[in-house]
């Protein structure tokens, strides 16, 4: 039996449907320079505290008053496009926005929230089209601009950051971090390959049976051919990987577990009833499985919300991907370790008492920043 890697996976529709809004935002970036406007790009490059939003979003604005992205809950935007109204930016630009009550009322900041912003002129069109074309056939890009030269350029990317900023080079990295591997081409599968790529996920399918393939009516899925468990293997799960089986049917499911249970794979789990779940166990360990490789298995899958509906189930496996993911992984690389961010592990804002005893032993280690909103001024 062959073993299908995902760079030679079929695809039923093209390519992978990247809902993510740092999609969204390039897909307007590109149509606005194509257009003949100025195009300025926002990215979160750091943050600290209770931040709106991760490091790597994106808000991008033309000359035009066109605009698409967030890189807060909508006030920081406001006030970016107040400045672009005033002097569009030409060239590349840092802005902070920090945790004074004043920020707080003015810009809708969570307290202790504050943001720092990399502000470019995008001109070049080549970098932003091979990131797109990246996202869209799932692959990973990292996206380089060069602070001292100005020169932008891009190479393949790796999983293990969101965007890096450092004196001479900001890197952004665009592409789905996560895959999911379902197996078993049905309902739910259908409504959880739709809804997963919204989350950062490229979505891969197995299923051996003709019958269940040729109903498949789901798009943006990639195909893994093979049986479940020459699948699993070609598949080469890692860390960053989740595997699922929704087959209802044994024989295909556990052909997928048997494998998934013995790799790095992040969740491997597998939908079915408490009763089927026992079942399940019993079986698995009399297929060379052993008893801490069967306890790594999420079953019966999903968060209990008493789903019943297709739709339900996709949504209880995704809240539990998601929490599973949020708690249980924190992405290396994500924190950027530079001497700035190194004097800003405290900052001055409304605390408890507790909190401000720690903070003051903090202060006596390392200086603190003044953190509050910055005008925009050019760092290239």
């Amino acid at each position: 039996m062959s073993h299908t890697i995902p760079g030679e996976a079929r695809t039923e529709s093209g390519n992978i449907p990247m809902h993510a809004m740092n999609n969204q935002v390039l897909a307007h970036v590109q149509a606005w320079i194509e257009q003949g406007k100025a195009v300025a790009l926002v990215t979160v490059v750091r943050n600290w505290g209770s931040a709106p939003r991760p490091l790597g979003s994106l808000f991008a604005a033309t000359d035009a008053g066109d605009f698409i992205g967030s890189v807060s809950g909508g006030c920081v935007e406001d006030d970016l496009l107040r400045q672009f109204s005033q002097a569009f930016p030409q060239t590349f630009a840092i802005v902070r926005y920090g945790v004074y009550a004043e920020d707080v009322r003015r810009f809708g900041l969570p307290c202790g929230g504050t943001l720092e912003l990399f502000v470019e002129r995008v001109t070049d069109l080549h970098s932003v089209k091979a990131a797109r074309a990246a996202m869209a056939g799932g692959q990973l890009l990292e996206r380089h601009i060069n602070l001292l030269t100005g020169e932008v350029s891009t190479c393949t990317g790796s999983q293990d950051f969101f965007v890096r900023y450092d004196k001479n080079e900001v890197v952004q990295l665009f592409g789905p971090r996560w895959r999911l591997l379902i197996i078993g081409a049905g309902a739910v599968s259908e409504y959880l390959a739709s809804m997963a790529p919204a989350l950062d996920f490229s979505v891969y399918l197995n299923d051996p049976r003709e019958a269940q393939r040729n109903n498949w009516r789901a798009p943006g899925v990639q195909w893994l051919d093979g049986m479940p468990d020459d699948a699993v293997i070609g598949f080469r799960p890692d860390c960053r990987t989740v595997i699922v089986t929704l087959s209802h049917d044994p024989k295909v499911d556990d052909m997928a577990l048997m494998e998934a249970l013995k790799t790095d794979a992040f969740y491997v789990g597998a939908i079915g009833s408490i009763a089927s779940t026992r079942a399940r166990r019993e079986r698995l360990l009399t297929l060379d499985v052993s008893e801490h490789e069967v306890d790594k298995l999420h079953a019966p899958v999903g968060l209990p919300i008493h789903s019943r509906a297709p739709a339900e189930i996709a949504i209880a496996i995704l809240a539990e991907l998601i929490a599973a993911r949020n708690t249980q992984c924190v992405p290396q690389g994500v924190v950027c370790q530079t001497e700035t961010q190194n004097q800003a592990q405290t900052l001055p804002h409304a605390r408890t008492q507790a909190q401000t005893q720690t903070q003051t032993q903090t202060q006596t280690q390392t200086p603190t920043p003044t953190p509050t909103h910055q005008p925009i001024h050019n760092v290239g």
